[in-house]
């Protein structure tokens, strides 16, 4: 069978395509042909038009002193600030508070409700840094505090539920209030030792370490008057609030009383701070009777 021209033969699907035509010269184009304005790109150097100043910038020896100066006074501000968190929350500072073993927790208990019989009262130290309270039983530590706290805390939901008192609600307020109180007596101890301006080695951690003391005693009363009745609280509450005054005398005597001495302040300066001291252990009973009576009656 025979095929017109511009087609393929037998079995072909397309269509054959034909010769190409010559584009005319003179015929207008579309568009115009801008591929000539530029040369050939040079490898290593930006695009023309795209250059944002970059080089200019940090060719210039003022921005780069204006930045190596920003660099250094942000350097220094985050050094400030470290020092200042290092002052009040010391990661070392809280691990020495921490540095204990189980000989100098039961000779601290011992101390803590008989401290009568102790003779030597101050701490010791090594190269002007104070020995752990693993090596020094009359250096403070947070390890018993912590510790008696949770167990005053034990004792008064089992205090609770043995009344029949007991809720959720009732032990959060008795373990936020033993808690606040301890946090308001180091602010007030840390107010009264700023305006009577003594310079002494007692930090934050010192004094709630002194302060939170307190809640052996209060566990000594409860369990009196959980096993003895009425009777047995106040003789407990007693035998520890006057354990816990003298305890609190003697140990802050020999951190604060020193620096009288040694720095030759005035006589009325002397008695504001001997008056600080007093004050701190005078209060102890108090809290003592109010953060356990409720659980007893």
């Amino acid at each position: 069978m025979a095929y017109p021209p511009g087609y393929g033969g037998p079995g072909s699907k397309h269509r054959a395509r034909g010769p190409m035509v010559p584009q005319n010269a003179n015929a207008p184009q579309l568009f115009d042909d801008t591929s000539s304005a530029y040369g050939p790109q040079k490898a290593g150097y930006p695009v023309p038009g795209i250059d944002m100043g970059f080089n200019q910038i940090f060719a210039d020896p003022v921005a780069n002193v204006a930045m190596a100066y920003g660099s250094s006074i942000a350097s220094q501000s985050k050094e400030i600030v470290h020092k200042e968190i290092d002052r009040f929350m010391s990661l070392n500072k809280l691990k020495y508070f921490f540095a204990v073993d189980t000989t100098y927790v039961m000779k601290k208990l011992a101390l803590l409700v008989f401290p009568y019989v102790h003779q030597n009262w101050e701490v010791r130290y090594h190269r002007d840094t104070p020995l752990p309270p693993r090596q020094d039983i009359n250096a403070p530590d947070l390890y018993i505090p912590s510790m008696a706290f949770i167990t005053y805390i034990l004792l008064a939901g089992m205090a609770l539920g043995l009344q029949k008192r007991f809720s959720p609600e009732v032990l959060g307020m008795c373990a936020s209030t033993a808690f606040v109180w301890v946090v308001i007596e180091v602010l007030a101890l840390l107010l009264g030792l700023y305006l009577a301006t003594v310079q002494s080695d007692l930090g934050t951690f010192d004094l709630v370490a002194y302060c939170g003391y307190k809640y052996v005693g209060m566990i000594l009363a409860v369990v009196g008057g959980l096993a003895f009745g009425s009777n047995g609280y106040y003789i407990a509450l007693a035998w520890a609030s006057c354990a816990l005054m003298y305890f609190m005398v003697r140990s802050l005597r020999m951190k604060i009383l020193p620096s009288v001495v040694q720095e030759g302040l005035s006589r009325p300066s002397g008695r504001a701070q001997m008056y600080i001291t007093l004050a701190a252990a005078a209060f102890q009973p108090l809290i003592l009777y109010w953060l356990t009576v409720q659980l007893v009656h």
